[in-house]
């Protein structure tokens, strides 16, 4: 062994590692807003760490590292931190993953670095905004000492892992975050009892930046998949277009199978709900203005649907605000 392998520090610990879904994207829209927002959400992190004896070890942009001696105080500091954000609004706009995982981690100073650290990050980028996600480690400790349940989300591969990992969603005991962490907490789920594992629902805008590889991922591959499926139905529009008729019609629901493509991929690349409504009026307005181009009779009509479009947007949001 090596002086440099002897001096090394290490010791088994619960981390949890945290980050804001959509930093990026919301600072973008409003920096003196998401700041005044992250600084708040800080302090609520810090407030809970602290009552449940743990440290934080590391902060970096709008994520946070912090270690507990204890696995059932960092879970039980976890959902009260959500609960904080989500019941009070500390949080602002943002909206906090959570990963914690029981392993060994390398002191480096006031530093943790090791795999066990970055088990925790994994599971904080898989995790709902809102929600929290486990390692089985941390399950076995803590599954028959708290007032929660947990959904068992099945065996996952985190990025630059060569292994698959158990993963458990934390579920709050009461209805009224049933919604933020799958199912009630009073029916804890495991693997033992063979049910088939049933990922939370996410919410509908989700945004591109949040580090969640493995969702956009899937996005991805499912928006090619529905392009495949339209464009081979458009090829045989054209083929009976081209075969029967001797005016070129084709066009027509090639223009609406595009629209249906870009109406399901456009919400995704928003976390705000103001921008999925961009993102859709963006799609459409475009729909509008090819086919103002394709029945050019020198006549820009497309300002009127387009501005049709705008002054509902606007009327709907004043009502919002005064209701």
């Amino acid at each position: 062994m090596t002086a440099t392998q002897s001096t090394i520090e290490r010791k088994l610990t619960t981390i949890l590692a945290a980050d804001a879904a959509g930093y990026s994207s919301a600072m973008d829209a409003d920096e003196v807003g998401t700041l005044e927002a992250l600084r708040a959400a800080r302090e609520v992190f810090s407030k809970f760490i602290t009552r449940h004896n743990g440290r934080i070890a590391n902060t970096a942009g709008d994520g946070l590292i912090a270690e507990f001696p204890s696995v059932v105080e960092a879970v039980q500091c976890a959902i009260e931190v959500q609960r904080e954000l989500g019941d009070n609004g500390h949080g602002g706009s943002l909206r906090f993953r959570i990963g914690i995982h029981l392993g060994d981690v390398i002191v480096d100073g006031d530093d943790l670095l090791g795999e066990g650290v970055n088990l925790a990050a994994r599971l904080q980028t898989m995790a709902d905004p809102g929600g929290v996600l486990v390692s089985q480690q941390v399950y076995d400790q803590v599954h028959s000492k708290l007032t929660v349940g947990f959904e068992y989300l099945g065996e996952r591969r985190p990025k630059n892992f060569s292994e698959d990992v158990s993963v458990y969603c934390v579920s709050f005991a009461d209805d009224k975050h049933k919604g933020f962490f799958g199912r009630n907490a009073k029916e804890p789920r495991h693997p033992a009892d063979k049910q088939t594992p049933k990922r939370p629902e996410r919410p509908q805008s989700v945004a591109a930046d949040t580090g969640n590889v493995t969702d956009i991922e899937a996005l991805r591959e499912k928006v090619i998949r529905h392009a495949k499926i339209l464009g081979a139905v458009w090829i045989g529009l054209l083929a009976i277009n081209l075969a029967t008729s001797g005016i070129f019609w084709a066009q027509w629901p090639g223009i609406a199978m595009l629209v249906l493509i870009g109406l399901e991929a456009a919400p995704h690349f928003s976390s705000s709900r103001y921008g999925a409504y961009l993102a859709r009026f963006a799609v459409i307005v475009g729909a509008l203005v090819l086919i103002n181009l394709l029945t050019w009779t020198g006549t820009l009509w497309v300002v009127w649907p387009a501005g049709a479009l705008i002054v509902a947007e606007v009327i709907r949001r004043i009502s919002a605000k005064r209701s």
